[in-house]
């Protein structure tokens, strides 16, 4: 039953995840929303205290059941592992705990958001790989799905389904999202539980309270008969059969174990509670393999905690994303253009973990991973392909970790997330060779305004001049500019937001 439970529960999370990673009309996050919301890290990062204590509640209760029911990349996992188990059966065997290993990842990610560097936190974060590997390897698939049906729709007057463009993945967003599914995929089918147990900052943080979990999976010695399919069919190998102990702090709780004992020698209930009642010792069944150090543990959690005060030190630059694909580069940006919400440079470093959803769901394809190497996967704002409505909120609503605070439609149309340049030496108007103004007429802010670059000439050729003061940095003046391959006019960011 406990298995059975597991696999419906495990089963609606990552059907609703990746549903939400999908979706790029940004309708399901309504219902499925709070799925990215309760992620373990990005509640960290929001400061989500309800998250964060109800996180620590069910782990103290009943042990690492978020690694098995709650975080899609586990789930991912349980999905390579059972193929590796018809491929064949009983593969696992018991090892000690690599505690030092897990504990060196689990530091420098913690190091890495406290120095501005996230690049090695986003890519050990399980709920962010899970959602590069989806938006980047699985939405276009599913896009193209949704045009075919638009089509065959269309045929029959019916508009349930509407076209959008196919962005293709540039090679270092689909080479990372590649290499950690086939990492995965291959840990996972041979080994089971390996990334949860020896690489994941977030199971290794759960596994301090785990140890403590009120109910456990357990032997009863007199019913055991030694014959170590719990071992062979343990996919966190933390099951030693031969001295009846269960390592709590990588048991994921999946169930597995207790179907395959053939002689009703394992039960899930409170530890406790049975010892009391059998007059066994309360140690009785529990891991000896590591010895228990609550100062270091203590330490580490309270400096995971302490990341979301940390403040990035680099700048960084964007070379344009998919600019080429529509024969439009992006301008080298002296400061990125980051998406409103973000408040400020810093914040969005700080806070962000790469995963993605914010992309997904952008209307126009304005938000794109970053490509300086300091910030890896992070969103910037690049407009060859559109510009930031003001009436579109999408961004903010869906980010899970506090990076892009919630904003409503009026509150989006009154930040300054950067300001607009005009190139004089390359704008059509100002050379003379035709009367263009596209910047102007288009300005959604009305910010901008073509005046004579002789003022006192009238007939002379106009140049964009632009109000800093009005300016929110949308990008539709870059984004209408016809100049090719430059803008003659392209948005410089704000390292800090401001409101007008």
């Amino acid at each position: 039953m406990l298995r059975k439970i597991r696999i419906i529960l495990a089963a609606v999370f990552f059907i609703g995840l990746t549903l939400l990673f999908l979706d790029f009309t940004g309708t399901l996050h309504a219902w499925l929303g709070w799925m990215a919301k309760v992620q373990a890290l990005e509640a960290v990062l929001a400061l989500n205290a309800i998250v964060i204590v109800a996180l620590v509640v069910l782990t103290l209760i009943f042990g690492r059941i978020y690694c098995s029911v709650i975080c899609p990349l586990g789930v991912m996992q349980d999905l390579f592992g059972w193929m590796g188990k018809k491929a064949k059966k009983n593969r696992y065997t018991y090892s000690k705990a690599k505690n030092v290993l897990w504990g060196i990842f689990f530091v420098l990610t913690v190091i890495s958001l406290l120095i501005g560097f996230g690049n090695l936190a986003q890519l050990l974060a399980p709920y962010s790989a899970f959602g590069r590997i989806i938006v980047n390897l699985l939405q276009p698939i599913y896009i193209a799905g949704n045009n075919v049906l638009a089509t065959i729709a269309e045929r029959y007057d019916s508009y349930a389904f509407y076209h959008t463009d196919v962005l293709l993945r540039t090679l270092p967003r689909l080479g990372i999202a590649a290499v950690t599914l086939v990492v995965l995929a291959v840990l996972a089918w041979r080994n089971g539980r390996t990334y949860c147990n020896t690489i994941c900052p977030v199971g290794y943080l759960l596994s301090f309270f785990a140890r403590f979990s009120w109910m456990r999976i357990r032997f009863d010695a007199d019913k055991c008969k030694n014959c170590s399919l719990c071992t062979k069919n343990c996919k966190a190998s933390c099951i030693d059969f031969k001295n009846h102990k269960v390592d709590y702090t990588r048991c994921v709780v999946c169930g597995d174990c207790i179907e395959s004992c053939k002689f009703g020698a394992l039960r899930y209930d409170n530890q406790r509670l049975h010892n009391k009642a059998n007059g066994v010792s309360e140690n009785s069944g529990t891991s000896e393999d590591q010895p228990l150090d609550t100062t270091k543990r203590s330490f580490l959690l309270a400096t995971a905690l302490a990341t979301t005060a940390a403040l990035a030190q680099e700048k960084k630059k964007v070379d344009g994303g998919l600019a080429e694909l529509v024969d439009k580069k992006a301008p080298e940006r002296q400061t990125p253009v980051v998406p409103p919400g973000a408040q400020s440079l810093k914040n969005l470093q700080t806070r962000c973990t790469g995963c993605q959803l914010c992309m997904s769901v952008c209307p126009n394809h304005v938000l794109r991973p970053s490509t300086d190497l300091l910030h890896l996967m992070q969103p910037v704002m690049e407009f060859d392909y559109g510009y930031c409505r003001p009436e579109c909120t999408r961004c903010s609503d869906v980010c899970p970790s506090g990076a892009i605070q919630p904003l409503d439609e009026v509150e989006k149309s009154s930040i300054q997330t950067g300001h607009a340049v005009v190139s004089p030496d390359h704008c059509i108007s100002a050379l003379g060779e035709s009367e263009c103004g596209n910047c102007a007429r288009h300005c959604p802010a009305q910010a901008i305004e073509m005046v004579p670059t002789d003022p006192d000439d009238d007939l002379s050729p106009s140049v964009p001049a632009v109000n800093e003061e009005a300016c929110i940095g949308c990008g539709a003046c870059e984004y209408l500019c016809p100049v090719r391959p430059i803008s003659a006019i392209h948005v410089e960011g704000h390292e800090v937001h401001r409101s007008i």
